[in-house]
């Protein structure tokens, strides 16, 4: 049984953000620190896995002794290492794995892999959260997921998209209408003039994907790729989508970018609710990158008030949506207390793998 303040040192590098900290009891934030790549990959309009790992290499070192120092704690004080191996960019991965297995050696601790999607779950317990069980949404750059949460260890999946994930469509639709790198920010400050009808371009889309659940047939997955291609045939102006990009005005980018974000939005508030109406839970989190959006957090607490049993729905402070050391510092915690470690052949995994829904 582990001490209860048992100290876990947490590194991150699955993607963009390099990042470490140490979590007391799996609860308790001593340190979170985070690097951002995001000057570094906006010349190119996303993110570059080659430029994403050799910026992991310089700096990850640093924010290793950054996190420590800020906690006030010392190597040879910590309980264990853990270390996001999956999913993720496979060279970005590698880095945070080889930091991590040098110091597991280095200071003779257990070594814990951590699921990177998981640890957006574990989230919002960082952030207080205590009630079990609930409904999570996950909803990022690279994952859109639903899940039963029973406790921090015991996560079902109940639906996942089946293309792109939400973060993925908000990038992609930035990019079409030119608003720059990262494209959710860009993209939801873009749409936050408008109102009532000019975020209603898209709202056939919504109706659809509430119909059809796409290539798995199970009404709680997301498809994101229909609505895409709404907004690209709707820049060309016509149902084929051949042809060049029509001059728009700014009013009409404005336009486009509010009515994508309303029916993403709707989606996964509908996708959500629907969750928790057919799990019975009355709990909802909502964590990840896209979680920050506000205009996701107005639509599901919202629609959560208005359910026939309302739902009391949880976001964690954006700095624990955003990808950071500290949920998986957190999430292995409970993996140390029942002496689940990993060995020291801890490979990477890239590929997000998809589960059978329950």
């Amino acid at each position: 049984m582990s001490e209860p303040k048992a100290l876990i040192l947490g590194i991150e590098s699955s993607c963009d953000e390099t990042a470490a900290a140490v979590v007391a009891g799996g609860t308790t934030i001593l340190s979170n620190i985070v690097a951002s790549q995001f000057d570094l990959h906006r010349p190119f309009g996303g993110v570059v896995p080659e430029v994403a790992a050799r910026a992991h290499c310089e700096c990850i070192t640093a924010l290793v002794d950054e996190a420590l120092a800020t906690a006030g704690v010392r190597g040879e004080q910590l309980s264990a290492i853990s270390v996001v191996n999956r999913p993720g960019l496979v060279g970005a991965l590698l880095v945070g794995i080889a930091a991590a297995k040098s110091l597991a050696l280095a200071w003779d601790k257990p070594l814990i892999g951590i699921d990177h999607i998981l640890g957006h779950v574990y989230a919002p317990a960082l952030a207080g959260l205590s009630r079990y069980p609930h409904v999570s949404l996950i909803v990022s750059g690279g994952h859109t997921s639903l899940y039963r949460v029973t406790s921090p260890t015991d996560i079902a999946t109940l639906g996942q998209t089946c293309d792109d994930a939400a973060g993925e469509a908000f990038d992609k639709v930035a990019k079409m209408l030119g608003l720059g790198f990262p494209g959710g920010p860009a993209l939801a400050a873009a749409a936050l003039p408008v109102v009532g009808e000019g975020r209603n371009l898209f709202s056939h889309i919504v109706t659809s994907s509430r119909a059809h659940a796409g290539a798995a047939d199970n009404p709680l997955d997301f498809s994101f790729s229909g609505l895409k291609t709404a907004v690209y045939y709707h820049l060309r102006g016509t149902t084929r989508g051949h042809g060049e990009l029509r001059t728009i005005t700014p009013l009409e980018r404005e336009q486009v970018a509010a009515s994508f974000e309303e029916a993403a939005c709707l989606i996964m508030a509908e996708k959500a609710l629907a969750a928790c109406r057919r799990e019975g839970i009355d709990t909802l989190t909502i964590s990840g990158g896209v979680a920050c959006n506000k205009r996701l957090r107005e639509i599901v607490t919202m629609r959560a008030a208005r359910e026939r049993k309302p739902v009391t729905v949880f976001f964690p402070p954006p700095s624990l949506c955003t990808d950071n050391a500290a949920m998986s510092a957190g999430l292995a915690y409970h993996y140390y207390a029942k002496g689940q470690f990993s060995e020291l052949d801890l490979d990477a995994d890239s590929t997000p793998k998809r589960a059978k829904a329950v």
